[in-house]
């Protein structure tokens, strides 16, 4: 009973954090393009009100005109709304799916003893120095070398290579499913790190010292818009790694770590494509295309290397050719009951009886043999002789008598 409630609550909170994100992402993409699509204003009136740059769109049927000031309006509005609960809600839904999912069942989903036999709360304690210490770590390095000289570049590639090392450990250290959506968390928790510590208090400070009458210091929108730029480069590997758990093939390869990072790369690039794509329509910039051209090279480059080698028919693992079910049922009482047994019960699924194997036994050739997921982090040792006898036995019609 508790595994069944623990599915519904992972499904409750998968389905908000997918509907908070979609409203941050969106919210985020939209002020980028707008940023970089605006134009200085050819009317009197909005130059002589300090708009800096105005775009003129059409949605919906209306016609809208986007007006941004060059430091602050003459006179700002009672009423200002405020862009900080998509990320806040992002966050914390996130972290409770993540609690949910790994942190809760860690001994399942987080640890492959393969890599690392640590206990559950070593695990859990290490997975979660992973959040703390990149916050620290990046937030150093802007803080350092963002307003310097070359600033955004020698940003860039500094927490290009703490992102590196992070996957390499966390690759190491973890499951590979968990690990590569520990690094999207990780990178996450910094994106809304960026709005909570800097961002909205930055635009705080900016909007009391409008509404005291005093001057605005305009490092505080500097250091906000860096931030936000950095968050917009992150998007693109975040989304990939919060997916990655359907796509075994990805997170079990032998060099995970550096398919998560060309993957992320890929990514990022074909964000630039978009950010700089909006200031090329203006004049304003070169052509995007290379940007776009280096993601997609960088995934099928990624694609080529990741392709399985041929297997001779000599070395595949031989089944046999009729398979009984008391053998197959055996599999199954050694190596599924520990999750799907009478006692827990995960994702609803149970293997310990007869009629249950027939329901389920499409899902299980499928998790089993074809994407080989399960066992989670094959804790309990299944061998391909044993997937072999699964799929000869699926096959054949997966009979139960």
């Amino acid at each position: 009973m508790e595994s069944y409630y623990l599915d519904w609550v992972n499904l409750l909170l998968r389905w908000a954090h997918i509907i908070t994100g979609i409203a941050w992402i969106g919210t985020s993409f939209y002020f980028v393009m707008l940023d970089n699509s605006l134009e200085k204003p050819q009317d009197a009136e909005s130059l002589d009100k300090g708009v800096g740059g105005e775009q003129w769109a059409v949605h919906g049927g209306g016609f809208y005109n986007m007006q941004k000031y060059a430091v602050q309006p003459k006179k700002l509005p009672e009423h200002l709304h405020w862009s900080f609960w998509e990320s806040y809600s992002t966050w914390l839904t996130g972290f409770a799916l993540f609690t949910v999912s790994y942190l809760w069942n860690a001994s399942t989903y987080l640890i492959d003893r393969s890599k690392m036999d640590w206990q559950p709360g070593t695990a859990v304690a290490v997975a979660l120095a992973f959040f703390v210490v990149f916050w620290i770590v990046y937030d150093g390095i802007c803080r350092l070398f963002g307003r310097g000289k070359h600033g955004d570049t020698i940003v860039g590639v500094l927490v290009a290579v703490f992102i590196a090392l992070a996957s390499w450990l966390a690759c190491h250290w973890f499951a590979g499913r968990a690990a590569f959506l520990l690094v999207g968390a990780m990178m996450a928790t910094t994106m809304s790190g960026n709005v909570f510590f800097w961002i909205i208090p930055g635009q705080r400070k900016n909007v009391a010292a409008m509404r005291a009458g005093k001057p605005v210091d305009p490092v505080h929108g500097q250091r906000g818009k860096q931030r936000s730029v950095h968050n917009t480069y992150f998007t693109l590997p975040v989304v990939f790694t919060m997916m990655s758990n359907h796509y075994s093939f990805t997170y079990t390869h032998h060099y995970n770590w550096i398919v998560l990072l060309l993957i992320m790369l890929g990514g990022a690039a074909i964000r630039q494509f978009f950010v700089v794509r909006h200031r090329f329509k203006l004049g304003n910039a070169r052509n995007p295309l290379p940007y776009v051209l280096l993601g997609v090279a960088v995934l099928g480059l990624t694609i080529v290397w990741m392709r399985p080698a041929p297997v001779a028919a000599s070395a595949a693992v031989a089944a046999p050719a009729e398979v009984a079910f008391a053998e197959v049922r055996h599999v199954f009482d050694q190596r599924c009951l520990l999750c799907h047994g009478e006692q827990v019960q995960m994702k609803n699924v149970r293997l310990d009886s007869v009629e249950q194997i027939g329901v389920h036994a499409q899902a299980v050739y499928q998790q089993v043999v074809v994407s080989k997921i399960m066992p989670m982090a094959n804790s309990t040792g299944m061998t391909d002789d044993e997937r072999a006898l699964i799929g000869a036995w699926f096959q054949a019609g997966a009979k139960t008598q």
